[in-house]
């Protein structure tokens, strides 16, 4: 594949000024590329949908940590959508999607803060790579939704549907809890394998999800493997089971509790024996707490995070993720989000005591650090257009060297996420 090009904010906006005299106005359309003189509405009439956004974020270590410096990260997605009814007259029809992505920078936790928590949630496996080749229909009955292909466990199972965990720049609050993926063959996004996802709807407020992907470590941030949908090496079936409630009425609410199952053996954290078998379980909560009478649209909405794993396999055991959101924060800003939550990573106590061994053989003294990285997160989301969000952050990690067992100093990061949608 070729190098993909680098967008930046100044890329971006000679998209727009390409595009703004020929496709209306340009602070007031929906994408930023605009309707491609209307050959984009006909394309969706028709049965073709094409979508396209970028994320690029970046992080200043402006306390604390390894280094005082900046770092920058950016995820470049492409996705076309073939509604197979539309295309072909068919009666429920389904529909197949095809997306690629690719990214590219550096990370603030590698490089200057030595921290477990990816800074930048869009930062990882630095290449072009297929991210999705799926098919989705309903099935015998509309309350009954199959999707089956090449595709990332976390777009259905393990975050919440509301969205509301990325209104944080972190990826321990952005997507799933991140030790599902430490201590199983769950895999963090754009990361895919071949795999089969059903949806149930026993009521209008109550879903059943349960899913099962082939387990293929080798594949994971391997470029090699970026176009291959099959295997390299299977060790085993991750089965993720989900039971949704959606709390209807004025103050809205989702509720996940989910479980997953990982067939695969691999080795017990301290020791050469095998494990036969690891798994985990996690709740999710997106609740409304509070409505503005005198301002529609104006609400409190309160999150928390429970995730726990597998203690013999993984070196990351627990999360715990607690937060609030403010959605349209002021009057005349109906689109903007005012986030802050706090986050609390446990590692496996058989990690910590590897590490400790490791320092006494080597005749080092073996810091006196917390038992658990924390974080604290405060960003605003501010709506510039409806295709473009920035996002002005700032993380405070306590403990930073917790999983690798360096006394590291708590830091202090300031951030900005640029996404805009084409």
């Amino acid at each position: 594949m070729p190098s993909a090009i680098r967008i930046t904010p100044t890329l971006l906006l000679a998209l727009a000024s390409s595009t703004a005299l020929a496709d209306g106005d340009l602070m007031t359309r929906s994408t930023l590329t605009g309707d491609w003189g209307g050959l984009r509405h006909q394309l969706e009439e028709d049965g073709i949908r094409f979508t396209g956004d970028y994320s690029g974020e970046t992080a200043y270590n402006a306390h604390g940590g390894l280094h005082r410096s900046a770092r920058y990260s950016q995820n470049l997605k492409l996705g076309v959508q073939f509604d197979l009814s539309k295309l072909y007259g068919l009666d429920n029809g389904g529909k197949v999607q095809l997306t690629i992505n690719d990214r590219r920078g550096n990370s603030a936790s590698e490089d200057l803060v030595g921290n477990r928590l990816p800074i930048q949630e869009n930062f990882g496996g630095l290449y072009t790579r297929l991210t999705e080749l799926s098919y989705e229909r309903t099935l015998f009955t509309p309350a009954l939704n199959v999707k089956l292909g090449y595709m990332a466990m976390g777009n259905d199972l393990g975050g919440l549907d509301s969205g509301i965990l990325c209104n944080f720049m972190n990826a321990g609050f952005c997507g799933h809890p991140l030790n599902m993926s430490g201590g199983s063959g769950w895999t963090n996004y754009p990361n895919a394998h071949l795999g089969v996802r059903v949806k149930y709807d026993l009521s209008p407020s109550w879903q059943l999800r349960v899913a099962a992907f082939n387990v293929d470590p080798e594949s994971n941030g391997n470029s090699s493997r970026a176009w291959h949908l099959g295997p390299k090496h299977t060790t085993g079936t991750v089965v993720p089971v989900e039971l949704v409630y959606k709390l209807q009425g004025e103050l809205p609410g989702e509720y996940k509790l989910g479980y997953y199952y990982d067939s695969s053996d691999v080795k017990r954290i301290g020791s050469d024996e095998e494990v036969s078998g690891r798994g985990g379980h996690y709740l999710l909560v997106d609740q409304a707490v509070w409505n503005d009478q005198g301002l529609p649209g104006r609400s409190l909405h309160a999150f928390g995070q429970y995730s726990a794993s597998s203690k013999a396999a993984s070196p990351f055991t627990k999360w715990y993720g607690a937060g609030v959101v403010l959605y349209k924060p002021f009057a005349g800003r109906a689109k903007d989000t005012v986030a802050l939550g706090y986050g609390r990573a446990v590692p496996n106590p058989r990690s910590r005591d590897v590490l400790e061994d490791a320092a006494f053989d080597a005749g080092q003294q073996f810091p006196d650090i917390d038992s658990a990285e924390q974080l604290v997160e405060l960003s605003y989301g501010y709506q510039a257009t409806p295709w473009l969000n920035l996002r002005p952050d700032v993380q405070y990690i306590i403990e930073p060297g917790a999983f690798s067992g360096k006394d590291i100093d708590n830091a202090l990061v300031v951030g900005l996420q640029v996404k805009a949608t084409f």
